[in-house]
């Protein structure tokens, strides 16, 4: 059995271009279902959020328009009840990466307003990607790759190809002309490869040991991916 590190979003809200505080979070769907497939695979989950603070569940994610309907949004819901980690998070600052083997990101708005300027996840993310392990990141958590930049000054994820939440499915979304910036803009920006896919399809795109996917439904072979590299 190995250790998987779930760093999380600490924010409970996402600022948006006039101040507007928009509650959020992690996205449910992107934490339950990786936590279920490490755990059925035998691993040890341990959630990592800045300062140790519990964190809070998107409510958005919830909802049974997004998560085709009453049954599965309820399953979800029950779910992260019995995803008592999240209740117990160690204080990201205070990680040892050698303690685990893979390292996975949920998203929600939550990481754009938080690990995309926390240094210490972009630290974290600079060693799991020179380390080998496995990194997964999904929807809105390659945000934080945006904290991942070298002594040079530049990103240490420029020139590798990702999957993240589109601009096209946040215009759908309904944010994008609310939001400061958007997630595919800054990561081009940063010279990091955006692979996109069809707005809310399953995209994971893999380079070398990190393992990325676009939105929501990329989360379960998101986390396939990875169990395979962790054999």
């Amino acid at each position: 059995m190995s250790k998987i590190l779930f760093v999380v979003t600490g924010a409970d809200t996402w600022t948006l271009a006039d101040g507007t505080a928009h509650p959020t979070g992690f996205w449910a769907e992107e934490a339950v279902a990786p936590y279920e497939a490490f755990r059925a695979a035998g691993h040890e989950v341990v959630v990592a959020t800045p300062g140790g603070v519990v964190p809070t569940v998107d409510r958005a994610s919830l909802a049974p328009e997004v998560n085709g309907g009453r049954e599965n949004a309820d399953r979800i819901a029950k779910a992260l009840e019995s995803f008592t980690e999240l209740r117990h998070p160690v204080r990201l600052e205070d990680v040892r990466l050698d303690d685990y083997a893979a390292v996975f990101y949920p998203g929600g708005h939550g990481p754009m307003e938080d690990l995309a300027v926390k240094a210490d996840s972009g630290r974290l993310l600079a060693r799991a990607l020179e380390s080998g392990r496995p990194l997964g990141v999904v929807c809105h958590g390659p945000a934080a790759l945006l904290a991942a930049v070298g002594a040079d000054g530049a990103n240490v994820f420029a020139g590798y190809e990702v999957a993240a939440f589109t601009n096209a499915e946040e215009i759908q979304g309904g944010l994008a002309d609310r939001a400061k910036w958007l997630l595919q803009d800054r990561l081009t920006e940063a010279g990091v490869t955006v692979r996109a896919g069809e707005p809310w399809a399953p995209n994971v795109v893999t380079d070398r040991n990190l393992v990325t996917g676009q939105n929501p439904a990329s989360s379960a072979p998101l986390a396939e991916e990875l169990l395979k590299r962790l054999g």
